[in-house]
C-alpha cells in the first residue's frame, strides 16, 4: 500500500500474464472446470495466491449489480460455540438489509484461502474472519479488497483491521489458579482438532506455564487428532485416566469434550468432583443444564457477533482496533 491508497485489485489478465498461460485457462482453472491438469493447476493457483486475485462473480454475471452479502468464515458449525457468533451478526446485519453467507474451514488453512477466494468472488460489502493467524495468502487477497475486515475470537495478536473476541491466555492462566485455589494438585488437560486451532494451543500453553510457575506441573496434555465432540471427549477421557489414575482435574479445550469427560465418568461410576474435577471452556448451555453443573469459562460469543457486525457497517472503526468482551468464570458443581 503506497499513499495510502488500496494496491488495484489483480485481474485474469495479471494472473494469465504472470502465470505463462491464457486467460481462458485461468477462467477454466477458476471455475473448477474438469479435465485440468494439475501442472496448469498449480501454475495458476501460484500466481493468483501471488497476485492476491479473487474473481468477480458479481461482475461476470451483472455490471451493474450491488451485493448486500457480508462474507463469514467459520471453522465449525457442529457445537454451539460459532452457530451463536452466527446469531450475534445476524441479528445486526438483518437490520441493514444485509445478509450473511457462510464458509466453514474445518480449521484447514488449505481450506480457508478456497472459501476466502470463493466468498470474495461475490463482491460482498465486508468479511468476518475466524481468528487472526490466517496465512500469508489470505492476508494477501484481503489486502487487495476495499472492504471492511472484522477478525473474531481473538485479541492478543494485531489484526488486519479490528478485531473482537477475548484474551485466551489469561484466561488459562485464570483457569490453573481456579484449580490449585481449589485444591487439586495433579492437572491434566484435553484438546482436540490436533490442536490446530491456534487459540487453542495458545490456552494449553498458558495453562501449563501458570500451573508451573505455581509449582503443580501439569501430569498430561491428550491432544486428539479428531475433530471436538462428546464422543472424542468421553474416548480420551478414558485413555488418559487409564494411564495416569493419579489425575485429579482436567481442564479441557472446550465443554463438548468436558461433557463427553463427565459422561464416561458417571459411567465409570467416577465421582465428580470427588474423584475428580471437570473444568471446561466456553459456557455452552448443555454443561450448564447437566445434572453436575459443568464448571468453566463462559465466552461471550452472541455478543461477539453483533460487536463484530456493528464494526463492519461502521466501516470507519480505527485500523488496529482491538475489542476485548472478557470472559466469566462459572464454578459449577464439577469442581
Amino acid at each position: 500500500m503506497q499513499n495510502g491508497k488500496l494496491p488495484e485489485r489483480a485481474t485474469l489478465r495479471d494472473v494469465a500474464r504472470l502465470a505463462g498461460v491464457s486467460e481462458i485457462s485461468v477462467s477454466r482453472v477458476m471455475r473448477r472446470a474438469p479435465h485440468i491438469s494439475d501442472a496448469l493447476r498449480e501454475k495458476v493457483v501460484v500466481a493468483a495466491n501471488t497476485l492476491g486475485y479473487t474473481p468477480n462473480r458479481v461482475a461476470g454475471a451483472l455490471k451493474t449489480a450491488t451485493s448486500n452479502l457480508v462474507a463469514v468464515v467459520l471453522p465449525s458449525m457442529s457445537n454451539e460455540v460459532f452457530p451463536e457468533v452466527l446469531d450475534g451478526i445476524e441479528s445486526v446485519l438483518s437490520g441493514h438489509g444485509l445478509c450473511p453467507v457462510l464458509g466453514i474451514t474445518q480449521y484447514d488453512s488449505g481450506r480457508e484461502l478456497e472459501v476466502v477466494r470463493e466468498l470474495l468472488s461475490w463482491s460482498p460489502v465486508g468479511i468476518i474472519l475466524t481468528g487472526l493467524d490466517q496465512d500469508a495468502a489470505i492476508r494477501r487477497i484481503l489486502l487487495h479488497q476495499n472492504i471492511p475486515i472484522v477478525q473474531i475470537m481473538d485479541v492478543e495478536g494485531t489484526p488486519l483491521h479490528a478485531a473482537v473476541g477475548i484474551a485466551h491466555g489469561q484466561a488459562a492462566r485464570d483457569a490453573a489458579e481456579l484449580l490449585i485455589e481449589r485444591g487439586y494438585r495433579k492437572p491434566a488437560y484435553i484438546g482436540a482438532w490436533a490442536e490446530r486451532p491456534s487459540r487453542s494451543r495458545i490456552r494449553r500453553q498458558a495453562f501449563e506455564a501458570r500451573l508451573a510457575e505455581r509449582g503443580h506441573p501439569l501430569v498430561t496434555a491428550q491432544i486428539s487428532a479428531k475433530k471436538s465432540s462428546v464422543q472424542t471427549g468421553a474416548e480420551v477421557t478414558q485413555a488418559l485416566l487409564a494411564t495416569h489414575p493419579a489425575v485429579d482435574a482436567i481442564f479441557y479445550a472446550n465443554d463438548d469434550l468436558a461433557i463427553g469427560g463427565m459422561f464416561h465418568c458417571m459411567k465409570s461410576g467416577l465421582a465428580i468432583p470427588g474423584d475428580v474435577g471437570l473444568l471446561g471452556f466456553n459456557g455452552i448451555s448443555f454443561g450448564q443444564a447437566a445434572p453436575i453443573q459443568l464448571a468453566t469459562i463462559q465466552t461471550p460469543r452472541f455478543e461477539m457477533g453483533k460487536r463484530a457486525a456493528s464494526l463492519l457497517i461502521e466501516k470507519n472503526a480505527a485500523k488496529g482496533l482491538i475489542v476485548d468482551l472478557g470472559y466469566r468464570i462459572s464454578v459449577g458443581s464439577s469442581l
